[in-house]
């Protein structure tokens, strides 16, 4: 679950973001005391997690990061718990990012570096929390957030300021690194290159030992492995949803109110004319009446147009004050005074002289109160009927805050009271065997409901203005290891399971042994006297590898070996052990000018700044002077783990 987290601080790009450009990280990861940099006291104090040269690193802010960083990854998975992300080494993860970074910074500030105010007030008016409506910053919005995080404006100016140190040195590192061609076409080679050898796969399965285990080597499995166990948190949400029928009867608009609009609104029912045109722009008088002789003359307008290298245009229909607009009133007074069919007399506009020719006109009459009183009465029910819903929620809002419940509310507007399931926070049902999700009404509060109390009821608008929902949460089972009774049978099988993987382990070695003895890949293995698969024969080469997508491990394995070795490798998820023989590698050639070479100098010129700032980093950090304090990373751990979701 945490392989998305670690390969982008792997990346080029995450390398740059997570150790240098820390303007996201003043925000999300927020702390106390990221740049503290008073006189060094050691690494003993209970109240920090390590001591990176002169900085320390302190118990809030890494329980800060270890917290922002387990919301990143529910983003891609929102089962996932924090104990579970700590059992996956997360917290060590992130520790390891914050090590790194505040080194590299330290690193800078000992080398010169600095980062002037005016530098971070730049990084600051980039970040789009900090603006308006207008889209510029606002310093008022800029004050909210931190105070929204808990944050002081000299922290989030200091931990910005440490990224922007940290991004001066490492940045240049990574800059055009430039591959030699005598390099680049060895690599390209090895694109034609091929390879021969077999696999041969030893599967657990065929080695798990068929009885079931004693109760004290379940007990031993089951408290090894008991991060397999952990359940996702569970919630159970009552709510009710309702609309325009909560209202009941509402009164009919009355005459007075359709009178009054009808004459708030007269000029829209007021006769109109409304014109579409033919257009041609040209730049002089002349050229504008050449073109009205020649229609007249009888040539098609379109023709003449583009005669003169000119094109038409269809505008409309349009009214009048429409057409002033968008011209003259001087092109708007011929356009309508010409007939249809007609063209218009030629007239000044602000794109030049205008040519029109009238192609149809569209008269509406003005029209009475009597004709338009059902389309106002329509309107003026519907406009009443969406402001009754708005005080109808303000109403229930207010009866929330008062200390109102669910079941009076949903009695008084005459909803239907719910109750979901058990469900987890991606919205299924926990342990449903067809797969069942929430209600499609809860979807837009699922995520609010997952950061709610018990017995505190919301209410949500769903589709604005027609449909709302009152929920609560009514019950929440933490995040926590299953207890062995409930999963008995599965901790049964995945102990046989375990079991047959040590043995295919054990079988793999006894193949590698007897390999080299002299033995073939197939006779090793046809001696362990088991129904066992035979090896399968590989003839591939680069190309045809890469054509496969997603490279199976023990292939990857073989592409990575030397010729004539033999090596083991684990399947994934206890499928049980590979044993991998190369027997030939044919090298392969590339001609001179091959415009492989230079597409192959780009790519590794892209991975040999990705190399140099991870060397580059790993130098830092041998050089800066780094302290840990495993007993207050424990403490945050254990602060963490009983917080868990």
């Amino acid at each position: 679950m945490l392989q998305f987290f670690r390969n982008f601080f792997k990346s080029k790009v995450g390398i740059v973001v997570t150790l240098a450009f820390l303007a996201l990280i003043a925000l999300a990861f927020a702390s106390s005391d990221i740049a503290n940099t008073g006189t060094f006291g050691g690494v003993s104090g209970g109240d920090r997690v390590a001591v990176v040269g002169d900085t320390k690193i302190g118990t809030a802010e890494l329980a800060m990061n270890v917290t922002n960083a387990m919301d990143q990854v529910r983003q891609e998975d929102p089962r996932m718990t924090m104990q579970a992300f700590i059992s996956q080494g997360g917290v060590e993860e992130v520790l390891a990012q914050m090590l790194s970074r505040t080194a590299i910074a330290e690193f800078g500030r000992e080398s010169g570096i600095r980062a002037g105010d005016r530098l971070v007030d730049s990084e600051i008016l980039q970040i789009p929390s900090f603006r308006g409506a207008d889209g510029k910053f606002d310093r008022n919005a800029f004050l909210a957030v931190l105070s929204q995080r808990g944050l002081t404006e000299s922290t989030v100016r200091d931990d910005l300021a440490q990224g922007l140190i940290a991004r001066q040195v490492v940045t240049p590192v990574t800059l055009a690194p430039q591959v030699p061609q005598s390099v680049a076409r060895r690599y390209a080679s090895l694109l034609q290159e091929s390879r021969k050898g077999s696999i041969g796969l030893l599967p657990s399965e065929v080695f798990a030992p068929e009885g079931d285990p004693t109760d004290e080597q379940l007990q031993a499995y089951y408290r090894d492995n008991s991060d397999k166990y952990i359940r996702p948190e569970r919630r159970v949400i009552r709510f009710a949803s309702f609309g325009a029928e909560a209202l009941g009867n509402l009164p009919e608009p009355t005459e007075a109110q359709i009178k009054a609009r009808f004459e708030s609104e007269k000029a829209q029912y007021a006769a109109v004319e409304r014109r579409s045109f033919t257009q041609v722009v040209t730049a002089t008088e002349a050229a504008a009446r050449e073109i009205v002789d020649a229609v007249k003359s009888g040539t098609a307008l379109a023709a003449v147009a583009r005669n003169k290298g000119l094109a038409t245009a269809d505008i409309g229909p349009m009214t009048r004050n429409a057409l002033a607009t968008a011209s003259s009133s001087a092109v708007a007074q011929a356009g309508f005074a010409a007939d249809k069919g007609e063209i218009a007399e030629p007239k000044r506009g602000g794109l030049g002289w205008y040519v029109l020719r009238v192609d149809n006109i569209d008269r509406q009459p003005a029209r009475t109160l009597g004709q338009v009183r059902g389309e106002i009465a329509e309107r003026l029910a519907a406009e009443q009927r969406r402001q009754a819903i708005a005080d109808l929620s303000v109403s229930i809002e207010d009866e929330f805050d008062g200390g109102g419940n669910m079941t009076e509310v949903a009695s008084e507007i005459g909803a239907e009271l719910k109750t979901t399931k058990p469900v987890t926070a991606d919205g299924r049902v926990y342990q449903s065997p067809t797969g069942e999700t929430i209600p499609e009404v809860l979807t837009r509060v699922l995520q609010v409901a997952f950061d709610m109390e018990e017995g505190e009821p919301q209410l949500a608008e769903v589709v604005p203005g027609e449909t709302f929902v009152i929920y609560e949460v009514s019950d929440i089972t933490p995040s926590a290891t299953a207890p062995l009774k409930d999963i008995r049978d599965r901790a049964i099988a995945d102990w046989r399971r375990d079991q047959g993987q040590q043995k295919a382990r054990a079988a793999a070695d006894r193949v590698l042994k007897r390999i080299g003895e002299g033995k073939t890949l197939a006779q090793a293995i046809s001696e362990e006297k088991l129904d066992l698969p035979p090896p399968a024969p590989v003839d591939l080469d680069r190309r045809e590898l890469a054509r496969q997508g997603q490279v199976p491990p023990p292939l990857a394995l073989m592409f990575s070996m030397a010729e004539g070795t033999v090596k083991k490798l684990e399947g994934p998820e206890e499928a049980g052990w590979y044993v991998v023989q190369l027997d030939d590698v044919e090298a392969g050639t590339v001609a001179d000018g091959d415009p492989i070479i230079a597409a192959t100098v780009r790519q590794l010129s892209q991975v040999a700044g990705d190399e140099y700032a991870q060397q580059f980093v790993g130098a830092i950090e041998r050089q800066v002077k780094i302290e840990r304090n495993q007993v207050a990373i424990d403490a945050v751990v254990a602060s963490l783990a009983p917080q868990a979701d």
